[in-house]
């Protein structure tokens, strides 16, 4: 189950622009900084070819699989080359019934309540809230005082180790990390850090 992904570290590292030949490295420092779900916009050269090395080197426990998947038949690509997990900016509800009758878990995007309950609807495993920078924490409170209490709610957009703070405590379950965790003219060690920074902020969060 996708919920099962978050258990430890609920942080899903977003990879924009990640490069094949990069993409076993990558991995390996952020599954050691303690992240379960790698996500390789299908924007990024070469995607699927990233995202087939990551599902094949990274242990089993790690769940692999692309971004700004647009339609049914990139949902189809990324399931040919082991991919297991499906990210989406908007929420087609043709592509996540999709996803989810490929066996693929399906994290939409959504900017309005409507958007929510149609992609929950649809069989969507999360929601993701997308651009963060629009629903502030007040807006997530105000949707979690409506939306089913399981229901997993990602924030994504703009989200650094010191912001997370105020969106847990309006109902957040966890995080989309993009350009603060990884950019591709980053180093493996720099990108290390930001995972490290990230994982320990979450933990002081639970801790706190």
């Amino acid at each position: 189950m996708f919920r099962d992904y978050l258990t430890d570290l609920p942080l899903i590292a977003i990879l924009r622009g990640l490069r094949p030949e990069s993409a076993e490295a990558v991995g390996h420092v952020l599954v050691e900084a303690g992240f379960r779900i790698i996500e390789v916009p299908l924007n990024s050269p070469d995607p699927f070819r990233s995202i087939e090395i990551l599902a094949k080197t990274m242990p089993r426990e790690v769940l692999v699989g692309a971004g700004t998947v647009l339609d049914t038949e990139k949902v189809d690509g990324v399931h040919d080359v082991g991919g297991k997990l499906i990210v989406m900016p908007h929420a087609d509800l043709d592509v996540i019934r999709h996803a989810k009758q490929q066996g693929l878990a399906c994290t939409p995007g959504v900017a309005t309540p409507t958007e929510a309950f149609a992609a929950l609807k649809a069989g969507a495993d999360a929601i993701k809230i997308f651009p963060a920078e629009a629903a502030p924490p007040p807006v997530v409170k105000a949707w979690r005082a409506v939306l089913p209490k399981e229901t997993i709610v990602l924030p994504v957009g703009g989200i650094k180790p010191e912001t997370m703070k105020s969106y847990t405590d309006a109902g957040a379950n966890g995080f989309g990390l993009g350009s603060a965790l990884f950019t591709p003219s980053m180093s493996v060690e720099d990108i290390g850090r930001n995972a490290r920074a990230f994982a320990t902020a979450w933990r002081d969060l639970r801790q706190g």
